[in-house]
């Protein structure tokens, strides 16, 4: 599997799934280009790849800076090979208890934007033939209580997945995404969790995955690299849960 000299977007690239991404591109000998809004975290990042990786760090907001992002990498690098939207929040609550703004504003981000952002790169990943990976969640295939934003704004990728992926097939684009389970990138603590809490849930994982645990962020970006890599080339439309079996379970 090689992406030398592939040119990859990887959006919320400053922590969790999508800094372990950018790392498995660069090692591959992609050239990289970080989005994130958290500069220092995105230099973090960046300063643990190889020394002689061609990357380039973007500040955007990606609920309002898609053309910047498209138009940096381009005068950077020229072409775009791969786009990996992988930003994203997390929002608990029910029907009941959620504001509608906050609704909102998790759909800019976990939906609107990836609209946005893949729109403006289409043009580019026909000259390359090249692909997209969405990053969705298990709440994307399975419903679950108290998280009704997050669930819906990810069965909606999924679905903005398959979509895109049939009208831009006879174009030669592939489009896929992961659909991970619970991954242990404290993610779940940006909504309160103490360490205490967030603990107790990555105990309960045991019981709510097939395979008695919680994934890692190394897991989730395998399976990326492999959809985005020549070897998954008769794959589009592909909604892959990389989640220890738990889309399997009843409960």
């Amino acid at each position: 599997m090689s992406f030398l000299n592939k040119v990859v977007i990887v959006t919320g690239a400053s922590s969790g799934i999508g800094a372990d991404v950018v790392k498995r591109f660069a090692n591959e000998a992609a050239k990289v280009v970080l989005v994130g809004r958290n500069e220092a975290n995105l230099n973090k990042v960046r300063n643990e790849l190889p020394a002689n990786v061609e990357a380039l760090n973007i500040i955007a907001d990606i609920t309002k800076h898609e053309d910047s992002v498209i138009n940096k990498t381009i005068e950077r690098f020229g072409q775009i090979d791969i786009l990996i939207n992988n930003a994203g929040v997390l929002q608990k609550g029910s029907v009941e208890d959620i504001e509608i703004s906050d609704f909102d504003d998790l759909m800019d981000v976990n939906v609107r934007s990836v609209f946005k952002l893949t729109k403006r790169a289409i043009p580019h990943l026909i000259k390359t033939k090249g692909n997209i990976v969405n990053v969705s969640s298990i709440t994307g295939l399975r419903s679950f209580p108290n998280a009704i934003s997050y669930c819906v704004s990810k069965a909606a990728l999924d679905q903005f997945t398959r979509c895109t992926a049939l009208d831009l097939a006879s174009k030669g684009i592939r489009v896929n995404s992961v659909n991970p389970g619970t991954i242990g990138t404290g993610m779940h603590k940006k909504l309160g969790m103490t360490d205490e809490d967030f603990a107790a849930f990555l105990e309960k994982c045991k019981l709510t995955h097939a395979m008695g645990r919680h994934g890692d962020t190394s897991e989730v970006s395998s399976a990326i690299l492999f959809l985005a890599g020549d070897t998954a080339s008769f794959i589009t439309g592909c909604c892959l849960p990389v989640d220890g079996g738990k889309h399997a379970m009843c409960s």
